[in-house]
């Protein structure tokens, strides 16, 4: 089966098209071009250099947050319109455990991050064991401090991934930074996990998923406030 894997949720723009485990194509942008720009240019490179039709592809899968709630949104709209067009299966995966796939490493706590602005990060906890991926505690709003503390807890080595750049500051022994080249999303590594999670009978359902956006936008809460004024 073809996966066209898109993945929004950042500042990066990253699609891929795989063959099941096999990564056929990918392309990654990272030059601050703004999403409503690069993503639809990105998928008709993708498939004029692979020369793949886009009635092959079987399943779209999209990263879901949490993440920027302007890119999300673009990445699912476009996501759930190729997928109404092409009538094949859509699955959303967490952003996060995206991050994580990007590392199948055993012996290590994976702490993949993002910013949750006003100092704030979001953060989920990994480890991978016999080639599968384990939760070890959710996602969650979290200070530096408190990622550390979660962190402490696995009583494990860790390797921070994501937009852990302000998190990285004058860590503990225990904690490093996974490589950049492996730090940021992956359309890959978001193809691999819909994979992984894809069930034929849920995923033919095209329309209705929401972003896993976890904490209000600052619009919304600006909204909110004038309101009680």
């Amino acid at each position: 089966m073809l996966t066209l894997a898109i993945d929004t949720a950042t500042k990066i723009c990253t699609v891929a098209l795989c063959r099941e485990q096999e990564i056929l194509a990918e392309y990654t942008i990272n030059m601050g071009m703004t999403h409503s720009e690069g993503l639809l240019p990105q998928l008709e490179q993708l498939f004029q250099r692979t020369g793949v039709e886009k009635k092959e592809i079987g399943l779209l899968a999209v990263s879901m947050g949490p993440g920027s709630f302007t890119g999300l949104r673009i990445g699912l709209a476009t996501a759930e319109a190729m997928a109404y067009a092409w009538q094949c299966c859509l699955h959303g995966v967490d952003t996060l455990k995206v991050l994580a796939y990007n590392i199948p490493l055993e012996g290590v706590v994976l702490s993949p991050v993002l910013d949750a602005q006003k100092g704030n990060f979001y953060q989920a906890l990994y480890e991978w064991r016999a080639g599968k991926l384990v939760e070890l505690a959710p996602v969650a709003v979290v200070s530096k401090q408190q990622a550390l503390e979660r962190l402490a807890l696995q009583k494990m080595p860790a390797l921070l991934l994501g937009e852990c750049g302000r998190l990285a500051q004058d860590l503990p022994g225990w904690v490093k930074e996974a490589p950049s080249a492996l730090r940021m999303p992956k359309a890959s590594s978001v193809a691999l996990a819909a994979l992984a999670e894809f069930d034929p009978q849920a995923d033919k359902k095209i329309f209705g998923l929401e972003p896993y956006y976890i904490r209000r936008s600052e619009a919304e809460e600006l909204w909110e406030k004038k309101q009680q004024q």
